[in-house]
């Protein structure tokens, strides 16, 4: 079987799997969330329990509970939260060791940022995703982490640095992903060594009939509240391959802190909701930062254009057929591509004017080739931008 083929097909499957995990496990987050807020004190007055809520769903009445510390007595069968984000993040670190690491001088190392060797740039992500959670772990049990205010700013400082060194060390989309990947794995081992084990912890005591230590369980509501303000952040960044206008962009850094900023305040404007609360500039908050980016990123007049003389389709097609068909075909030629990217196909003249906007773009923010790697030069770019704005003729 080809190698390319069987890669292709790996992506799909992986991919498709990182979905339905991560629908499973933010789906999950969101709602425990959302009832650990709306919780009301008990009716009957049980001091042993902390708050509890009827609601409606599906043609059905529930009625739940949550003790203050623990129930009386472990019931039969107790349900566990944890295989969604093992195998979301099991699926999604698959998929960038696939891609990032197995193309790493495609989609990993921009000679324009950095000319990494290959075995370099893996490592040093690698390096990054495991750096990434003992520092914010460390972060988490020193000092800082008694105040969620200044764990909060600490945080947030921790993100601007790694950003900065991830822009600075790899392509802009190798960037948005690593980033995406650090951000990942801390909530995952927030799960995995934070919640579960405290969890553990706490079964065990009320089995030998112990009263659990109250702050394993603050541990893990600690770590929840960080990872479902975390969730809108790490979406976005894993849809952020689509849009090369924010990875390409030479602010891309900023772009990445804005955009994450924006999603953890709508992500506050719903948890303040549930508990029955409502603080709309919040939600306005993030749309001025989209907004912002908005005017940011924003195609400016391009003076290198005046002096450009606008090619014919010909001469713009030989230009693609020079720089972009070894992937832009019906039967790509680059090794480790089994089909054109985005079914974007450019073997013909009628092809390239059908797909003109698209290349514009990806030429322009210098988006593809990838890292350059086919060496189009910048009169050439100047040549394909000319010809979309005369038109596509």
């Amino acid at each position: 079987m080809d190698l390319a083929y069987a890669a292709e097909w790996a992506n799909l499957l992986i991919r498709w799997l990182h979905v339905i995990t991560g629908i499973a496990w933010i789906g999950a987050s969101f709602y425990f969330i959302a009832l650990d807020n709306s919780l009301e004190r008990p009716k009957d007055g049980d001091p042993l329990v902390r708050g509890e809520q009827w609601s409606l769903h599906g043609g059905g009445f529930y009625y739940k509970k949550k003790f203050v510390s623990a129930p009386p007595a472990m019931p039969e069968k107790l349900h566990w939260f944890k295989w969604e984000a093992y195998w979301t993040w099991i699926s999604g670190f698959s998929l960038f060791a696939l891609i990032y690491w197995g193309q790493a001088s495609t989609y990993l190392v921009d000679p324009d940022v950095l000319d990494l060797p290959v075995w370099a740039a893996i490592l040093l992500s690698l390096v990054m995703i495991v750096a990434g959670w003992v520092a914010y772990d460390r972060l988490c049990k020193s000092k800082l982490g008694e105040s969620e205010g200044k764990l909060l700013a600490a945080g947030f400082g921790f993100l601007v640095v790694v950003t900065l060194i991830a822009t600075h060390l790899f392509s802009g989309r190798g960037a948005f992903l690593l980033v995406g990947v650090i951000t990942g794995t801390i909530m995952v081992a927030n799960v995995a060594m934070a919640i579960i084990p405290g969890q553990r912890k706490m079964v065990a005591a009320i089995a030998a009939g112990r009263e659990p230590d109250p702050a394993w369980g603050a541990v893990g509501k600690q770590r929840s509240v960080h990872n479902t303000y975390l969730t809108l952040p790490v979406v976005f960044l894993m849809l952020s391959p689509h849009y090369p206008m924010l990875y390409q962009h030479h602010l891309n850094w900023l772009v990445l802190l804005i955009l994450a900023v924006a999603g953890a305040l709508v992500r506050q404007f719903f948890v303040l909701r549930h508990s029955g609360r409502s603080n709309w500039a919040l939600p306005a908050g993030g749309a001025v930062a989209i907004a912002l980016l908005v005017v940011l990123l924003l195609p400016r007049p391009d003076a290198r254009l005046a002096g450009v003389a606008v090619p014919t389709l010909t001469e713009a097609h030989a230009i693609v057929a020079t720089h972009c068909v070894q992937c832009h075909a019906a039967r790509p030629t680059f090794e480790g591509i089994a089909s054109a990217p985005k079914g974007v196909v450019l073997e013909t003249p009628a092809q390239l004017r059908r797909w003109a906007a698209s290349v514009r773009q990806q030429v322009q923010t210098e988006a593809m080739p990838p890292g350059n790697i086919t060496e189009i030069t910048e009169e050439e770019r100047l040549k394909i931008i000319a010809w979309v704005a005369a038109g596509a003729r």
